[in-house]
């Protein structure tokens, strides 16, 4: 049977009417409750697996909160279900590790485009295909942190696969590889590091619907070798309530516009 197609999602084990056309993507499960109490009148509607969803109301309009777990693969499963039952716009709220000096512990970060430092894109478009949010999306996503006041910045980020390829380059036999290319996108001016958005971006524009995303700051590495003040800061509540406003700010935009 095509998975797509059944009436209950294989992964997600959500069907149509169960979620929004606005949806929320972040990564742990354990932050779907936190973000929900944003929106008013949330309920948990299912749980499998890393997928746990929430649906609630902005402006009376249905949006959902549905987390996608760890990487590429299973953030588009989630994308791919989701679109298959009716939602069509999408931002991430995940966290990031800085690249660039002045990207500090607590920042915010919204991508312009990611590194495709990953494998599940290139299922969805070769590489030389870019990996960009949607421009009205990511304009609500600036707009939101501008009005919050909270610090932050936009740029390009880098996506990949494998945590500790980051962390402990030196244990991989690729290590030489690693460690080349983490040097290039310093000297390219890339602003931090995560694992889902370069998969999220290309498979949002595959399937012809929106998507952006923002980020914490836990931490910045590249800080901590150069010497410069570090801290760790594991407090997501400022990039949440920057994709909360920017889910607000679309759905008020499209109700004008309509």
């Amino acid at each position: 049977m095509d998975h797509l197609h059944r009436q209950r999602q294989f992964h997600i084990m959500l069907e149509q009417g169960d979620v929004g056309r606005y949806c929320i993507l972040p990564g742990d499960p354990g932050r779907c409750e936190k973000i929900a109490a944003y929106l008013d009148n949330s309920k948990k509607i299912a749980s499998n697996r890393e997928f746990t969803t929430y649906t609630g109301t902005l402006e009376g309009e249905p949006v959902s909160v549905v987390s996608t777990g760890i990487g590429g693969p299973s953030a588009v499963i989630a994308l791919e279900e989701l679109v298959a039952i009716g939602a069509d716009t999408f931002i991430r709220v995940g966290t990031c590790g800085g690249i660039r000096l002045d990207v500090e512990a607590d920042d915010i970060i919204i991508p312009t485009g990611s590194v495709r430092m990953e494998g599940t894109s290139r299922e969805y478009a070769p590489i030389e295909f870019p990996a960009v949010p949607d421009f009205e999306v990511l304009f609500a996503l600036v707009e939101s942190a501008r009005k919050l006041g909270k610090p932050w910045k936009a740029g390009v980020v880098q996506a990949k696969d494998s945590f500790y390829g980051q962390h402990s380059p030196e244990r991989s036999p690729m290590a030489h590889v690693l460690m080349e290319k983490w040097e290039m996108w310093k000297k390219l001016g890339v602003l931090a590091s995560e694992m889902e958005g370069a998969a999220l971006m290309v498979a949002a524009a595959a399937r012809n619907v929106r998507f952006g995303a923002v980020y914490h700051v836990i931490w910045n590495q590249e800080r901590e070798k150069a010497g410069l003040d570090q801290r760790e800061c594991l407090d997501t509540d400022g990039a949440i309530r920057v994709a909360v406003e920017a889910i607000r700010q679309i759905i008020l935009q499209q109700r004008a516009q309509a």
